[in-house]
């Protein structure tokens, strides 16, 4: 296990009320996008602005933000309010207007190939989206690449063996990622949004120790994203991680 630091500020952030309210919201991921994803969008600003403090002393006013994955824009007025300069990239057009919201400088592009220069941005994140691709681990390369010296990464990722890993067709994907599917397609007579070996993949919780123990980046933190403060050491544990650790978060700064 990597040797790493607490991140202090988002510690003291990470409460049982938080994790119970976040929890709370995943139902509502299919029914109710906007009260599922504002939620998350709210919580990961809030963990990358603590971050950001406690690395470099800074305020999120005036950095440059690039969302890999940003979807169809709810992250984008968190960001503006911090006074950050966001920036979301999102290779599915329809995924960029599916709640008809418009964000300025959005880019079309793969996070697995990144439509940027190198050193090009000061916060790179992703959110839920390293198990949407079928090379994860290039993503973050990437997201490493365009990060300025100094700069922080971000990465956080649905882990396949946990509750929400096989998303809307949870908790069959325990039975198998086409059998859930197929399961899916049966019961509601079309195929689920998220299409195993397609649009999703399973990503284990080991998978992201073994990229952070190998990148160029130096790693600073690696907990389990959704869990309270007192129950972060689930992710040191092999085997129980991947069944506890609905959410791995690592984060990373770019070597100078």
């Amino acid at each position: 296990m990597l040797r790493v630091s607490t991140p202090v500020s988002f510690a003291r952030r990470a409460t049982l009320r938080r994790t119970l309210r976040l929890l709370g919201s995943f139902r509502h991921e299919q029914t109710d996008p906007a009260l599922f994803y504002g939620g998350i969008a709210a919580d990961s600003a809030e963990l990358i602005a603590d971050c950001y403090a406690d690395l470099t002393g800074r305020t999120l006013a005036g950095a440059t933000v690039l969302d890999v994955g940003g979807g169809p824009g709810y992250f984008a007025d968190e960001f503006a309010t911090a006074g950050a300069r966001y920036i979301p990239v999102e290779p599915d057009p329809s995924e960029l207007h599916a709640a008809g919201l418009a964000v300025a400088g959005a880019v079309r592009g793969s996070g697995m190939a990144l439509p940027f220069r190198d050193d090009a941005v000061d916060i790179c994140f992703s959110s839920n989206v390293a198990e949407h691709v079928p090379h994860p681990w290039a993503m973050a390369e990437e997201m490493v690449r365009v990060t300025r010296p100094g700069g922080l990464i971000v990465l956080s990722y649905t882990v396949w063996l946990g509750p929400f890993g096989g998303h809307e067709t949870g908790p069959w994907h325990y039975l198998g990622g086409h059998f859930a599917a197929r399961r899916y397609q049966r019961k509601f007579g079309r195929p689920p949004k998220n299409r195993f070996g397609e649009s999703l993949f399973a990503v284990r919780a080991s998978a992201g120790l073994r990229w952070a123990g190998a990148t160029s980046a130096e790693v600073r933190a690696i907990f389990p994203r959704y869990h309270p403060h007192w129950a972060w050491w689930v992710v040191r544990i092999p085997v129980l991680r991947e069944f506890l650790v609905s959410n791995l978060v690592v984060i990373a700064t770019k070597r100078k």
